[in-house]
């Protein structure tokens, strides 16, 4: 629950995509938060305020005062209440009233003064998006310190095709939980590897391994939003990454992570090998398909080269790097003899004797050896949390 205790505002304007709302609401408790809502006059015909009451478990604000009772609703009161402040769907119109200090609804004033950060989701029609005055009030927003969420493109309500559409829920809250997550890793600029390697028999067929790539890519995600800038050479997997602060390198064979990765390495304060790059290759590789035939098909395989060991002896004393080892059995004896041949800081040792851990699941279940003797042991947590926990090994063994 990473927004445990923090107090947002989410603001909900009239258009289409306030739908999302709901689902941003749970998503926010879920991490923690608590979440108070305030809706524009025309967000009421898009979507039921006793809905977002529901989800939210406070009444929903939209009027500067509640008639039956004469209440005042403070709008001073409510920005200095906020930890943060959504607006999410922004529409052209209230995204033009804020960039021009109009205070014509609760909405409005509570963002005039508010004193914690702003971040802001655009929704609506691409020729509205993209207009001139939307694209200046954008950015007079932006140069005030406002966070604006760029909108993804896809179908829109009006039947076009383009930008516009509101951010899912899912990614706004992973930037919100991103902002207020601690920066241990600020400045410093970590390689991370991930996924597998495909490696040619001929051009329709190859040898590779069951990773996903889902490990790799959670460490590249928790990395950037510790704060470093993460260079992720990532192995041919469909996953994307989110965060700005990744640049990511797509290579395909064994031969290719290597050399982009020493090629990388250089600049960088450390290293995580996390990849399940092959052991072997195809000593030739076919130009043509290879045809099935009634003999048996010997493949001539020939050892790769070893990033870790390549890596192991570069690594300046300023520099640390991990790595990691799935083992089948005598795991522990394996993985120390990996990590003190290749000079690792520490390895992530993976068993495939545990239940939901290892290739493909979302979940894992890891011990970290360190060349110092000690040992931790982590239950069964998924692949977000691991990686939160090993980074917190690596702040710890930068800051020694």
């Amino acid at each position: 629950m990473t927004l445990q205790g923090k107090k947002i505002i989410l603001g909900v304007t009239g258009s289409i995509a306030a739908y999302k709302s709901a689902q941003l609401i749970r998503l926010l408790k879920k991490e923690g938060a608590e979440v108070k809502v305030i809706m524009t006059d025309l967000a009421k015909e898009f979507i039921s305020p006793l809905t977002l009451a529901t989800l939210s478990k406070n009444p929903i604000l939209v009027d500067f005062f509640d008639p039956t009772n004469g209440n005042w609703n403070s709008h001073v009161d409510l920005g200095l209440w906020a930890d943060a402040f959504i607006v999410a769907p922004a529409t052209a119109n209230t995204i033009s009233k804020m960039a021009n200090g109009i205070a014509d609804n609760l909405l409005l004033t509570t963002y005039l003064s508010a004193k914690c950060p702003v971040f802001i989701a655009p929704a609506m029609d691409l020729d509205m998006f993209v207009h001139p005055s939307t694209q200046r009030n954008l950015e007079f927003l932006h140069a005030a310190g406002n966070t604006i969420i760029e909108p993804a493109s896809g179908e829109l309500a009006s039947g076009l095709d383009g930008k516009g559409r509101m951010e899912e829920p899912e990614k706004i809250v992973r930037l919100i939980t991103d902002y207020f997550m601690p920066k241990p890793l600020l400045g410093k600029n970590i390689l991370i590897t991930a996924g597998p390697t495909y490696e040619k028999i001929d051009p329709v067929r190859f040898i590779s391994n069951y990773s996903s790539g889902k490990m790799g890519f959670a460490l590249a995600e928790v990395c950037a939003g510790m704060g470093a800038a993460v260079c992720l050479i990532a192995g041919p997997v469909k996953i994307e990454t989110h965060h700005p602060n990744i640049e990511r390198v797509n290579v395909e064979s064994a031969d290719e992570m290597y050399n982009e990765t020493l090629n990388r390495f250089y600049p960088m304060d450390g290293a995580i090998l996390c990849a399940a790059v092959a052991d072997f290759k195809l000593q030739t590789v076919s130009d043509n398909k290879v045809k099935r035939g009634e003999n048996r098909l010997t493949l001539d395989l020939v050892p790769t080269r070893d990033i870790a060991a390549a890596l192991g002896e570069q690594k300046m004393e300023s520099q640390f790097l991990v790595g990691f080892a799935l083992e089948t059995n005598d795991e522990e004896t394996n993985a120390i003899m990996k990590m003190n041949r290749k000079n690792l800081n520490f390895i992530v040792l993976n068993s495939l004797q545990d239940d939901h851990a290892g290739f493909e699941f979302d979940t894992n279940k890891i011990t970290i050896l360190f060349s110092s003797g000690e040992k931790k042991v982590f239950p069964l947590k998924s692949k977000i949390e691991v990686a939160n926990d090993i980074l917190m090994e690596v702040v710890e063994l930068i800051n020694k």
